[in-house]
């Protein structure tokens, strides 16, 4: 009997002792470290193999992915919203009422990256990580509801006015008919942007209005329809009309208007050059609620539509940002103010929304420096804001009651005028219509095409014809201005566009009528405007232009008795 390969204890399964394995069997024992391998053998397995090693930092606990982490961190902290305009702002849960954009230079993408790595010392958040998140908190923003994001003023629920003071705390100014009060939080959101800057807080003083009248000059007529204009500006939901300084070189216009927005809208940057484009503006228009256009001297036709639009409310569409396929729309109402010396740069509709201010010649023993200026402004403006804010109290108290026997272009900043008038004793509503009459006749100097058709007017009583004969009819200057209309298109498209100016000095346009002959030419028809007695007695337009008698042909209407 071999001892070294015999059967043990009768058993038929052969034993090797050297190595301690039973053949044939699943277990392999390894008699120098006792460890039990649990696969199955194999023929070219090694006895003395040892088992694999185990990955770094199993049985530890992992940290989630840093964008987990930074979704997390910004879940603890803000709640996330989408404004009416389509963009996601994120709010400090214990903090101002205040929307932080998501990406930008002071928006919460950097706040958490400085947080995250004060949170995990020698852990640096990646940009794709910091992207990652970003994502998932504009989709957390788009399943809210949009609520209203205000810049600088906005209103309550209750119809209460509040104003951003700008500061870091968030505190704000809360104006109604029974007085004025500074609170720590607002209660409606509001954003910020770098065109912003704080505003002093408003204390009460007798004669805040006498000190701000003493920086100016102006009569005291054209201040209080300042005033006016000043307390409107805080009201954010409606047309707010151009404020134009108008005066020779050395009357102050530039400052004046920059002390101005600085009472409504403070901003590092008060006054800025006229816009290259509309885009240009836009961007202009969404970072701040009052600009001042400063030393304009010529209005191109886009400007003054785009002007406009702003005065009464605009919206603009453009791209999202970071998207190829997605637009936001920017909707706002703007308070502008506006530097010139010739008011005729004035045109068509802007005419009749602005609110020009003549400033005086400064004497030169009266002139300051700018920086005596400065430091004077700056030490009455608590008082002067106070002071605004009383009139604008006032004026919300009398409001509601308010009622204009006819409604001007501009019915709502006419009511606010009416208000104030109501409440301080004044004449501002009169001043300010008799103003816009005067505005309307110095755009109409300023605009030669406008000029012939009222001299055309004068002397016809009332002239109906096709653009094409309106052109020809007209005496053509020598030397023809830029805006002289070069086609019967171009005619036809000025002569509406003048028409507000043209009814503000009692000429009316009519172009719904056409032409009675084969061609069913558009006609205008331009009158002096009748009375009652006279409209009844007025032929009817359409007979003077018998079917017979085709337009078209070169051939001039028939002037009228």
């Amino acid at each position: 009997m071999n001892t070294a390969n015999g059967p043990v204890n009768g058993s038929t399964r052969p034993v090797n002792t050297v190595n301690g394995t039973v053949d044939g069997a699943a277990r392999v024992v390894n008699t120098v470290d006792r460890t039990v391998n649990t696969t199955p053998a194999h023929p070219s397995a090694r006895a003395d193999r040892t088992p694999a090693r185990q990955p770094h930092g199993a049985g530890e606990d992992k940290k989630p992915p840093a964008a987990a982490r930074i979704v997390t961190m910004a879940r603890e902290q803000y709640r996330f919203v989408m404004s009416t305009d389509g963009r996601p702002y994120a709010v400090a849960v214990n903090g101002p009422n205040i929307a932080l954009p998501l990406r930008g230079k002071a928006g919460v993408r950097q706040r958490l990256a400085r947080q995250f790595a004060d949170a995990y010392p020698g852990e640096v958040a990646s940009q794709s990580a910091l992207a990652d998140a970003m994502t998932v908190l504009e989709g957390m923003a788009e399943d809210t509801d949009p609520v209203p994001v205000n810049l600088r003023v906005g209103r309550d629920p209750a119809g209460a006015i509040v104003v951003d003071l700008g500061s870091a705390d968030g505190r704000a100014v809360v104006v109604t008919g029974l007085g004025w009060q500074v609170v720590d939080r607002a209660p409606v959101l509001f954003r910020r942007s770098g065109a912003m800057a704080p505003m002093p807080e408003p204390v009460l003083d007798g004669d805040g209005l006498a000190k701000l009248h003493a920086l100016l000059n102006m009569d005291e007529p054209a201040f209080h329809q300042l005033v006016g204009w000043l307390v409107a500006a805080w009201i954010p939901d409606i047309p707010h009309p151009a404020v134009v300084c108008k005066g020779e070189q050395g009357t102050g216009k530039s400052k004046a208007a920059q002390m101005f927005i600085n009472l409504i809208d403070p901003s590092p940057a008060a006054k800025r050059s006229q816009p290259r484009d509309e885009k240009a503006w836009s961007r202009q228009a969404f970072s701040s609620w009052a600009l001042c256009l400063d030393n304009i001297s010529t209005i191109p036709p886009w400007l003054s539509d785009t002007l406009c639009k702003a005065v009464t409310g605009d919206g603009v569409v453009d791209r999202a940002l970071y998207t190829d396929d997605d637009v936001v729309v920017l909707t706002f109402k703007r308070v502008l103010a506006m530097t010139t010396i010739d008011a005729g740069a004035l045109a068509g509709d802007l005419a009749e929304r602005v609110l020009l201010l003549d400033l005086q010649l400064i004497d030169s023993t009266r002139r300051r420096s700018e920086e005596e200026l400065d430091a004077t402004f700056a030490a009455v403006r608590p008082a002067v804001l106070g002071a605004l804010f009383d009139v604008l109290a006032c004026a919300l108290a009398v409001l509601p009651t308010v009622r204009l026997d006819s409604m001007p272009r501009m019915a709502d900043f006419a009511r606010v005028l009416a208000a104030v008038d109501q409440t301080q004793g004044w004449n501002t509503l009169d001043d300010y219509l008799a103003t816009s009459a005067n505005v309307a006749t110095d755009a109409m100097e300023g605009d030669p095409f406008a000029m012939a058709i009222a001299a055309l007017v004068d002397k016809a009583g009332t002239w109906t014809g096709t653009a094409a004969q309106l052109l020809e009819v007209l005496p053509a200057p020598l030397i023809r201005p830029p805006n002289w209309p070069k086609d019967a298109t171009r005619a036809g498209g000025r002569v509406k566009r003048l028409a507000p100016l043209l009814r503000s000095i009692g000429i009316t346009v009519d172009d719904t009528q056409r032409s009675r002959d084969r061609h069913r030419h558009k006609l205008l028809i331009l009158s002096r405007a009748p009375d009652e007695q006279e409209s009844a007695s007025a032929p009817d337009q359409a007979s003077l232009w018998p079917e017979a008698a085709p337009i078209g042909e070169g051939r001039t209407p028939p002037e009228q008795p």
